[in-house]
């Protein structure tokens, strides 16, 4: 019989597939999707993934490893998911180990741990005080050797391990753990053998001296209805002992003596609470002439962005859409920026579709997120069973979906759906276009401030158009108030941060009952503190960074590293106690508001206040039920809120946004203040919106004001097609990374000469940027503008050749090379 050969990938940084043998006894197992076991290198295993089978044994390969084990009854991920995971490899510059490592979730990938043994030898041995120490560690069940380095710390060593070997005392062996466990609930139900009330009764006869046991069976009785009609066939051992003093070893006795059965049964660790489900919406004329819009543009078109002003109605067009690929048998995958922000999307998606709607994102452990995988997976054997609706961060464009009908990605502007680091950094919006393609499947792209890449694809008709321009029950846009903080500061009209205008709406809200938000997108109390002896600023002594002011834990943090410690009460430079904070945070701006409106109820929603799992819903939660007057906070507060009686928003520094130099600063300017514009008046009355500014006069204030997003567009695209920038241009950024700086030097250098050597492209760089040192590594960067005309697969080939070559020099291999294609 042929030999058979199975391709696998593994969770490494590696480009290929790797061929393995298929054993006899396994070969009705192994098939594509499905998780084996095998051994890479001299002795480490891992949970590889067959992407493909073959009768063709490769070239040029004399030993071939057989396959170990098989993980998986089913396969954990769909053959067409893998085309999904070959395009991102080609297009990101990654390799598919790295996609791998990205798609599946903590639990689904295991790897080897090296354990040592006991031998059981009695030989007797000299040992040295090294040799005993590491040895008792062994004794006393110290097994893992990773947990060994750490004990012993430095009295460890390879040398000592390897003595204690030799002298026939310990070995060493691979040993693979399982991450994910299925959950397990104590259940109880009565014995099979008992099937009328007369046996029943005569066991309870029997209990007359066991006065507890009797006591619980009644109980037991009780809360199951024993042979009514509506009996319960079971009851958890929790539910049944709540509330009441009867031990655990009751339930063991009864289940002994044959009356009850004991039992442990998998049970879901997700969120399966009864939703009463409402039906859905109906849409006013202009959200039903955009739905009909869309699906005129479907007929054509792939891929339709939705321009819709914030509070149009865009979510209750996106639940129709849902609504009627459900209806055709086929799922839906609906994609926000960060699922966490998004409490009222989830709370709306799941009262009109109920327990068919999955929510998947990083805060679920890696126990729930394999539950979801599996659910989803579910669909294509037991549609009623599984999900057919997911509502995911980035991460939910990995899922091995069976029946993909339709793509929306809410906020598609959102600079969130971009992954930064580790590899592939890709950008979720432009996977869901690629996803639509390859499934067939329709796509909606919806947004107030549409990224200016897919207006740019809509005006060249790569995508359909659809516009919503009038908000929900004809809400009118909020007015804009530009605020000249300058002029207040010259003048000393300033109250703490608010200039005059936005102090009088504040107290003219609240005195009204209604809420404020007021913006700043910066977190901590004081960006920095400085001393105002010597004018020394603290700074990392990992990064590049001056250290933030945090007030309420009265320390210094790098919001890059996390190094962290007291802040001093005196000048580490010269000693004097003149230490001053600089500058605003939301943690000092909402000291500052609580002295000036001492009644309000003031709440603060940044990354510090909402680290745990439900900590902003709790947040979004008292705003809803107006415990809240006033909401301090960073742009967390403009994705995904809806509140009714918020009348007034403030921007506290526009500055901050329209400077920074970036080539993008107007674009995220312009989507950023609009999108905290928007949640202003959204249904009761009109809102009003004060940006603070020194620069009144600046053209993007003006175009905010006007709501113009089209001429701050035509602005910008004249700009960026000048300078060669996307979306005509298209851009790659390479992060050349050393801990010594010189090296970072000469092989940033380098790699930008080789790259230079390709005439047709223009390379900026090497250049440090704005931190140019994180976490002790010094970075380099080298920046690529290609002609959209030129041959992307040739250029990017060029580049991983160019990235090569210079790796491979041996004075180089300890540097870090990493690609970002679209870098934003």
């Amino acid at each position: 019989m042929a030999q058979l050969y199975a391709q696998v990938i593994l969770p490494l940084s590696l480009h290929d597939a790797y061929t393995y043998k298929v054993p006899a006894s396994l070969e009705s197992a192994v098939v594509p999707g499905k998780r084996v076991i095998v051994q890479f290198g001299a002795r480490k295993l891992y949970a590889a993934l067959v992407s493909s089978l073959s009768l063709t044994k490769p070239d040029n390969v004399e030993e071939i490893k057989e396959i170990q084990e098989v993980l998986d009854e089913h396969p954990v991920v769909l053959t067409r998911n893998f085309q999904l995971w070959h395009w991102m490899a080609q297009y990101y510059c990654c390799t598919l180990g790295d996609v791998f490592r990205a798609a599946l979730p903590t639990g689904l990938k295991l790897e080897s741990k090296t354990k040592v043994f006991l031998t059981g030898s009695e030989e007797e041995a000299e040992l040295s005080e090294t040799e005993s120490l590491m040895l008792r560690e062994i004794e006393n069940e110290t097994n893992i050797l990773a947990d060994l380095q750490r004990k012993l710390g430095t009295s460890f060593s390879y040398s000592t391990l390897k003595a204690l070997m030799n002298k026939n005392l310990v070995y060493a062996e691979e040993k693979i753990s399982r991450k994910y466990r299925p959950k397990t609930e104590g259940f109880v139900k009565l014995n099979s053998s008992i099937t009328s009330e007369k046996e029943l009764s005569k066991k309870l006869e029997l209990l007359k001296r066991a006065k507890k046991q009797e006591a619980l069976l009644h109980h037991f009785c009780d809360l199951t209805r024993v042979f009514e009609p509506d009996a319960l066939p079971e009851i958890s051992k929790k539910e049944l002992l709540h509330g009441t003093s009867f031990a655990p070893a009751l339930v063991k006795g009864l289940a002994e003596k044959h009356i009850l059965v004991d039992y442990q049964k998998q049970v879901s660790r997700l969120d399966e609470e009864q939703i009463e489900q409402v039906s859905i919406n109906m849409l006013n004329k202009y959200q039903a002439k955009a739905l009909e819009e869309i699906k005129h543009e479907f007929e054509t078109q792939q891929v339709v962005l939705i321009h819709g002003i914030t509070a149009s109605g865009k979510t209750e067009i996106y639940i129709h859409l849902i609504d009627e690929i459900l209806k055709s048998g086929k799922q839906a995958l609906y994609l926000v920026p960060e699922i966490a922000l998004t409490t009222q999307i989830v709370q709306r998606l799941k009262n009109v579709f109920g327990h068919k709607v999955g929510i998947y994102h990083s805060k679920l452990n890696s126990q729930e997120r394999v539950e979801i995988w599996e659910k989803t997976l579910l669909f294509a054997e037991k549609p009623d069973e599984g999900y057919q609706v997911i509502l995911g961060a980035r991460s939910g464009v990995f899922l091995p979906f069976s029946d993909l009908g339709l793509i929306i990605v809410d906020e598609e502007h959102e600079n969130s759906f971009k992954q930064f680091d580790p590899a592939p950094r890709y950008n979720a919006r432009d996977m869901a276009v690629v996803m639509g393609y390859q499934n067939q499947a329709k796509v909606v792209l919806g947004s107030a401030t549409p990224s200016y890449e897919s207006y740019h694809n809509a005006l060249a008709q790569k995508y359909g158009l659809v516009n919503l321009t009038k908000r929900h029950s004809e809400m009118e846009l909020p007015e804009i108030v530009v605020a000249d903080m300058k002029r207040a500061y010259k003048r000393k009209e300033m109250h703490s941060v608010l200039t005059p205008q936005l102090f009088e709406l504040v107290e003219s809200a609240l005195e009204n009952k209604e809420q404020v938000i007021l913006f700043q997108n910066r977190r901590g109390y004081s960006p920095y503190v400085e001393c105002f002896s010597c004018g020394n600023i603290p700074k990392c002594e990992r990064c590049d960074v001056s250290l933030t002011y945090h007030k309420y834990k009265k320390r210094l943090t790098c919001h890059y590293c996390g190094f962290s410690y007291q802040l001093p009460e005196r000048c580490d430079e010269c000693g004097s106690p003149e230490i001053k904070t600089r500058g605003f945070g939301t943690e000092k701006i909402e000291d500052e508001i609580k002295q000036l409106f001492r009644n309000a109820r003031i709440d603060r929603m940044d990354l510090d206040t909402t680290q745990t799992k439900n900590a902003f819903e709790k947040i979004v939660g008292k705003l809803e039920k107006r415990k809240t007057d006033i909401l301090i906070g960073t742009q967390m507060v403009t994705k995904g809120l809806d509140f009714d009686h918020v009348s007034v928003v403030g921007i506290l520094n526009a500055d901050n946004l329209i400077n920074f130099p970036d080539f993008r600063a107007h674009e995220r300017a312009f989507q950023l203040i609009s999108q905290v514009a928007g949640r202003a008046g959204r249904k009761h009355k009109r809102g009003k919106v004060v940006i603070q500014t020194t620069q009144p006069e600046h053209p993007l204030i003006d175009l905010i004001s006007r709501q113009d997003f089209k001429q701050a567009m035509k602005l910008q695209f004249e700009e960026r097609q000048l300078f060669k920038y996307p979306p005509f241009y298209r851009l790659i950024k390479i992060v050349v990374k050393h801990k010594n700086l010189e090296t970072v030097d000469r092989v940033a250098k380098h790699l930008a000469d080789f790259l230079r050597k390709n005439r047709s492209l223009v390379i900026l760089g090497p250049e440090f940027p704005m931190i140019s040192r994180i976490q002790l590594w010094h970075h380099k960067e080298i920046w690529i503008k290609i002609d959209r005309k030129l041959p992307l697969d040739q250029v990017k080939s060029g580049i991983m050749e160019a990235v090569k070559a210079v790796k491979s020099a041996p004075s180089n291999s300890n540097s870090q090379i990493n690609i970002d294609v679209d870098p934003f």
